[in-house]
């Protein structure tokens, strides 16, 4: 894979929940990280001493972030009322020459600033809430 362009890097949401998605309006940097917890097994037997960890077991999640500026559009909107409803429905993550995440994240936290001779920026965080599905390109 060559280098990538970061604008294509793509965050969106499903607004009313009929699987049509519509990209995250006014985000100029996004981000997402994947964990798992590991799951020790190492006992007195363990060969030779080494730790020793039980596959497929511990807790996943994926992390979202994005930042950028306030344009109050149906997605900022949208975004702001899934926040403060508690909502969790299904976004969409699109890596270029990667893949497509998608599945149900919780809005974290969205966060505003803005200057006196500058534009109104927000910077936004998503926790996974579910099952998360990996479509290769």
């Amino acid at each position: 894979m060559g280098a990538q362009n970061g604008k294509d890097l793509l965050i969106k949401v499903d607004l009313t929940g009929d699987g049509q998605f519509e990209t995250v309006a006014g985000l100029r940097a996004t981000r997402i990280s994947f964990n798992a917890e590991s799951v020790d097994v190492t006992s007195l037997e363990s060969q030779g001493g080494w730790r020793e960890l039980l596959a497929g077991a511990g807790v996943k999640a994926a992390a979202i972030s994005g930042s950028g500026i306030f344009k109050d559009e149906n997605t900022d909107e949208r975004t702001r009322q899934i926040f403060f409803d508690g909502e969790m429905p299904d976004f969409q993550v699109i890596i270029p020459d990667f893949g497509t995440i998608e599945g149900p994240f919780q809005v974290t936290s969205i966060e505003y600033a803005g200057s006196h001779n500058g534009e109104a920026t927000y910077e936004l965080s998503l926790a996974s809430a579910g099952a998360l599905t990996f479509v290769a390109l």
